[in-house]
C-alpha cells in the first residue's frame, strides 16, 4: 500500500513539475488592479492572475501605502499564464485594449501616480513588442502613449481582501466599474 502510494506522489509531482515548465509571468498596471484582473482571468491559457504592487521603493507595501503614500509602486497585476496556450503578445494585446493609454494622471476614475498605466518588461523582446505597440498607437491615434514602459524587478501581493475582488464583491465592483464609466472610454477608445 505504502508503496502504491509512494508511486502516485511521485506521478503527481512529476506531471506538477511538466506542467509548469511551460508557465511563465507578465506583468502590467492599469490602474485598479481588480478591473485588470477581471480582463485578464478570461483568457484562455491564463492560469491565475494576483493582485499586488511593483514598480516602487517601498518592501512589502499596504494598499494604503500605495495608494497614499510616496512607495513608488503601482497597483499590478501578476499573470501566471501557460505559453502554449496563449502568447505574451496576446497578453500584450489584451492589456492595451483595457486600459487608456493617453492618461497621464490615472485611468478613469481612478487619479495618482499608483493608478498610472505601466507595461512591465523581463526581457529585450518583450520591451521590443511594448515599444512597437507604443510607436503605432501615436502614429494610429496622433497622440503621445503616456504608459510607462519599466523593466519588473519585484511583484508584492496585495492583501487577501483585494484577490478576486470582482467576484467576491461583484456587486459593489459593478458599481464601482459603471461609475468610473470604463467601459464607455474603453469602447470610445478602442471600439466595441
Amino acid at each position: 500500500m505504502k508503496v502504491i502510494i509512494f508511486i502516485i506522489l511521485i506521478f503527481f509531482n512529476l506531471s506538477t513539475i511538466l506542467n509548469a515548465k511551460n508557465l511563465s509571468k507578465a506583468y502590467f498596471a492599469g490602474g485598479c488592479f481588480w478591473c485588470m484582473e477581471e480582463s485578464f482571468e478570461k483568457l484562455e491559457g491564463v492560469k491565475e492572475v494576483i493582485s499586488g504592487y511593483s514598480g516602487g521603493i517601498t518592501a512589502n507595501p499596504t494598499y494604503r501605502e500605495v495608494t497614499y503614500g510616496d512607495t513608488g509602486h503601482f497597483e499590478v497585476i501578476e499573470i501566471i499564464y501557460d505559453e502554449e496556450k496563449i502568447s505574451y503578445e496576446k497578453l500584450l494585446k489584451n492589456f492595451w485594449i483595457n486600459i487608456d493609454p493617453f492618461d497621464a494622471y490615472g485611468q478613469f476614475c481612478d487619479k495618482g501616480y499608483s493608478y498610472r498605466s505601466v507595461a512591465f518588461y523581463e526581457n529585450e523582446i518583450q520591451k521590443e513588442l511594448i515599444e512597437r505597440d507604443v510607436k503605432k498607437f501615436e502614429k494610429k491615434f496622433e497622440k503621445k502613449v503616456v504608459t510607462y514602459i519599466k523593466k519588473f524587478e519585484i511583484f508584492y501581493k496585495a492583501e487577501d481582501k483585494h484577490q478576486d475582488y470582482y467576484e467576491v464583491y461583484f456587486e459593489n465592483y459593478l458599481r464601482y466599474k459603471k461609475a468610473c464609466r470604463r467601459e464607455k472610454i474603453l469602447d470610445y477608445i478602442w471600439g466595441s
